[in-house]
């Protein structure tokens, strides 16, 4: 199921895959995202909120056709089909947490000012 939540002020979207997403430990995962962005210019994040911590940056992407990687995961920021997909090939225990995916950047607000974050996925 999909669910579509505001990601900014000015006519962004972003567009996620619902949780919660039940793994087992070295399965694989891919959170699908998708958005559209009066910008030409868009800056896609995606975010981890572990229990009871504050959200924080996991990637970012900005312009064109890039794939970035951290902490195992990766993301492939596809501009003529709009997506900023969340991959890991093996999920691990310490991967449960609350993940969000967002047009501008939410939670630091350097990059535009956004009024709420997209709700995320959880899993564990």
């Amino acid at each position: 199921m999909n669910r579509t939540e505001s990601g900014g002020t000015k006519g962004d979207s972003v567009n996620q895959t619902e949780g919660p997403v039940t793994l087992s430990e070295g399965a694989p995962v891919i959170l699908n995202c998708t958005y559209q962005t009066t910008y030409s210019a868009s800056f896609l994040f995606w975010y981890v909120q572990y229990l009871n911590k504050s959200p924080q940056l996991l990637l970012k992407s900005s312009t064109g056709n890039q794939r970035t990687e951290a902490q195992g995961f990766q993301a492939n920021h596809v501009k003529s089909d709009s997506s900023f997909h969340l991959q890991k090939p093996s999920v691990q225990m310490s991967d449960s947490a609350v993940y969000y995916c967002a047009v501008r950047d939410t939670v630091r607000g350097t990059a535009g000012g956004a009024e709420h974050k997209p709700r995320g996925h959880r899993w564990g």
